[in-house]
């Protein structure tokens, strides 16, 4: 995980990463940096066996962007297992469960996880066939979602089920999101749980999540506009169950 507001946030959460590569002329640039670089030097933030200094060469051939913010951590992918990040979270009411369906583009599936996380999802399952929700392109479009909001990767159609049936309890309501649906995401009642699924950016929903949903629902389109990108729709249904939580007109 690159850049200073990634490590703010982990140290925040209390996950130590296993190494942090650090370049102090680099951090000193700007005011976050300069900020966490006071924070990385004294004794109780690492173990000094945990934090290494580099030259800037070295830094930049670790990052994956182009202009090196000065840190990059190293972490165990077991940290962000998603009974770990849930059992960080405070208790509140999460109507929606949200399921990625082989969505295919880096960019997407992180936009649709910093979305998430900000519309307080309860969770997000990942099928088998969605891109490295753990690459560095996702990492850095997601801005940290990974370490606040639960994230269940390669589940089986039956794990999912299972986790659907869990989350609606008294009532399985499954939406998928389809541009041809006759059903408008603002007429269903999003305070109660559900669960979203969203599909391929090409092909879209795969014929088990077809399968499984209750409901397939759209989003008005004008002036012959066939469908919106993956990311938009799921944050547009998202932020409409927030706006029916809140009561906000």
């Amino acid at each position: 995980m690159e850049g200073p507001h990634l490590l703010e946030a982990l140290l925040d959460a209390q996950i130590v990463p296993r190494e942090v590569y650090y370049q102090p002329e680099l951090l000193q640039r700007t005011a976050k940096g300069r900020s966490l670089l006071d924070r990385l030097v004294h004794p109780s933030t690492l173990p000094a066996e945990r934090l290494v200094e580099v030259s800037e060469r070295v830094i930049e051939s670790l990052g994956e962007v182009q202009t090196s913010q000065g840190v990059v951590s190293v972490l165990a992918q077991d940290a962000f297992q998603p009974e770990l990040v849930g059992a960080r979270r405070p208790a509140a009411l999460r109507p929606a469960l949200l399921i990625l369906d082989e969505l295919a583009d880096p960019g997407n599936m992180g936009t649709i996880l910093r979305t998430a996380l900000a519309a307080d999802v309860a969770e997000v399952l990942l099928t088998p066939g969605c891109v490295d929700c753990f690459s560095p392109k996702v990492v850095r479009a997601a801005a940290g979602a990974h370490i606040a909001l639960p994230l269940a990767t390669d589940l089986s159609w039956e794990t999912i089920a299972e986790k659907i049936n869990s989350h609606c309890r008294e009532e399985r309501r499954v939406l998928l999101a389809e541009a041809e649906s006759s059903h408008l995401y603002y007429q269903q009642d999003l305070r109660r749980p559900f669960a979203l699924i969203v599909g391929n950016e090409a092909h879209g929903p795969s014929p088990e999540a077809r399968g499984l949903a209750s409901l397939a629902i759209s989003i008005p389109l004008a002036n012959g506009v066939e469908s919106l990108n993956a990311a938009m729709a799921a944050g547009i249904i998202l932020y409409e169950a927030v706006r029916q939580t809140q009561h906000v007109i």
